[in-house]
């Protein structure tokens, strides 16, 4: 397993993200917990020491068992993160409850690294207003205090957005954690968000280094395009060599679902083999192809508040493969699954990181499927 330092600990590479457990049923409150437990005994094992968590993935329960399987492991032997979610006023007027409550969900003493979650445009005002909401104060007082050893801020938002955080708090940031891959350098400007942090000395912790996934399984074309260049590369590794070349990257979260995801991450970060730039050139003429597509990454935070359930990141998943797939299984679901039970109420765009105009892709797709023959 490869490391990095970060001051006084030294961290793997690869750390476990815990947003996309296995489930049971297909319920994503639902976590398998053997299943997960075999994924961490899998990273214990092999070298991973850096586990990432929040209030609200898994609708709660991601917290939850991390605790019952960390607790089965020396303090000392592993490092977790968690987030402050701050995707309502609520949420942010309630900061005192919510940490303790996150705290004692984990059943730890301290978080080793913790972050202002999902730092964008609507909830910016709120983290930075510290004379109305005092989240900030009490963050920093927390960490004097020992119970958050070192403060970080994750962004999926546009630069701008992250630089006025920087110039606020950035005396107390010490790590950035942002949406980084080799579709991102562009679509989402990532280049911009590593220069600036390049810039102010400030470790860069990547999250949705495959999108989610979008980066782990490409058109054919597109596979056979790198596996000439390396045959014996999996596609997913091709994420984690790109990253390997980005300078200022320190960390680097996947969100394991499966062992095969897992044992393929391992073997990947079990050395150093970043892309040159013949690769780098020929991902960036797959990204260009790609661009035209919905830029969800599967981060399910649209799903909990959806009035009528929709599954809309495995919906928006087959919009984007209609081209090669066709929509024939969305077709072939129950009426109340397809997108045309979309009621339009936009609840899911609040929260979405990417700003996907949701509503409208189920619009287009149910429009899709009824001239589809």
């Amino acid at each position: 397993m490869l490391y990095n330092t970060f001051k006084d600990k030294k961290l793997s590479a690869l750390g476990l993200g815990t947003m996309r457990f296995p489930v049971i049923d297909n319920d994503n409150n639902k976590i398998d917990f053997e299943k997960t437990k075999e994924i961490f005994e899998y990273a214990f094992k092999n070298g991973i020491n850096y586990f990432d968590t929040a209030f609200m993935y898994h609708g709660g329960n991601s917290e939850i068992i991390c605790g019952e399987i960390l607790k089965n492991y020396p303090r000392e032997s592993f490092y977790l993160a968690s987030k402050f979610p701050g995707f309502s006023e609520e949420n942010v007027i309630n900061h005192v409850e919510i940490f303790e409550k996150q705290l004692e969900k984990c059943g730890v003493e301290y978080f080793d690294f913790y972050l202002f979650h999902n730092l964008f445009s609507r909830n910016a005002g709120w983290y930075m207003d510290d004379e109305k909401y005092g989240l900030y104060t009490y963050l920093t007082e927390q960490k004097k205090a020992g119970r958050i050893k070192h403060l970080g801020v994750s962004c999926h938002s546009d630069l701008e957005t992250l630089r006025a955080f920087l110039d606020r708090y950035g005396d107390s940031i010490e790590f950035v954690q942002i949406q980084l891959n080799w579709l991102d350098w562009t679509l989402q400007d990532a280049k911009a968000k590593v220069e600036l942090l390049n810039e102010r000395n400030i470790p860069i912790w990547v999250m949705e280094p495959v999108r989610g996934g979008k980066l782990a399984s490409l058109a054919p074309q597109h596979e056979d395009m790198l596996k000439s260049l390396r045959p014996d590369e999996t596609v997913p590794a091709w994420a984690f060599r790109y990253l390997q070349g980005v300078k200022g990257v320190t960390m680097v979260l996947s969100g394991m679902s499966n062992m095969e995801q897992i044992v393929d991450n391992v073997k990947t970060f079990s050395e150093y083999k970043p892309v040159n730039e013949k690769e780098r050139g020929a991902l960036a003429v797959i990204a260009e192809s790609m661009l035209n597509s919905v830029p969800c990454t599967a981060c399910r935070y649209c799903t909990d508040g959806c009035p009528v359930s929709l599954d809309i990141p495995e919906l928006i998943k087959a919009y984007n493969r209609r081209d090669y797939e066709g929509l024939g299984r969305v077709k072939r679901m129950d009426e109340d699954k397809k997108p045309t039970a979309c009621i339009a109420c936009r609840s899911c765009e609040s929260v979405c990181p990417q700003g996907i105009k949701i509503a409208d892709v189920m619009a287009d797709m149910a429009k899709l499927i009824t001239e589809e023959k």
